[in-house]
């Protein structure tokens, strides 16, 4: 998953006060000055903002009305003033809950990928994977062009050494076949002249 963000409505000296300490952080910081600035945002369907956290001190029901929008993705500051620590302290935990949920519902194609669970499901069909399988598909989704062998040992297997070629076309080759025997698919990835693609 990507760096996480936090989308401060509303708070800008809130915005201020975080921005001068980000280095601090494990995630990002932005700053919209109303809430409908943060909507007109989510309207260009930018999926990372639908999937970040909220942090407002504002009356939410504008930002809530936006059925794009995860109402238990919202962190209201009602009792203010508050401790620094203790701001960093609900949103680090708000920013676990929103990645857990994140990973349970991921979609690649006409299938929901869990990876906590690390299952792959399509209907009521439900197929348990390996992690590094997880990781081949995660890869190759991000991807949009066949990616080669090379890159698939250097990328997911994380070697620049000479690693068996066949030890990655036989991770795949059996993806592949588990894919094709669980959910009758033959093409959720596809060999390329230039490599392997989802």
């Amino acid at each position: 998953m990507f760096k996480q963000t936090v989308n401060i409505v509303a708070c800008e000296t809130l915005y201020n006060i975080l921005f001068e300490i980000k280095h601090l952080f494990k995630f990002n910081i932005t700053n919209f000055k109303t809430p409908r600035d943060f909507l007109g945002i989510v309207e260009l369907n930018n999926e990372e903002l639908i999937n970040s956290l909220i942090l407002t001190n504002q009356e939410i029901e504008i930002i809530t009305s936006h059925n794009k929008i995860n109402k238990d993705n919202i962190l209201l500051l009602e009792k203010l003033p508050l401790k620094i620590e203790k701001l960093l302290d609900k949103i680090n935990t708000q920013l676990i809950k929103i990645k857990y949920n994140y990973q349970s519902k991921l979609r690649i194609k006409n299938y929901f990928i869990n990876l906590n669970s690390r299952i792959i499901s399509k209907q009521n069909n439900e197929l348990k994977l390996t992690e590094r399988e997880i990781d081949i598909i995660l890869f190759l989704n991000e991807n949009k062009l066949p990616q080669s062998v090379d890159i698939l040992q250097k990328e997911v297997w994380g070697h620049s050494f000479d690693l068996e070629t066949h030890t990655v076309e036989t991770h795949i080759y059996r993806l592949r076949k588990k894919i094709k025997n669980k959910f009758n698919d033959e093409n959720f990835i596809t060999s390329h002249e230039k490599g392997y693609l989802i």
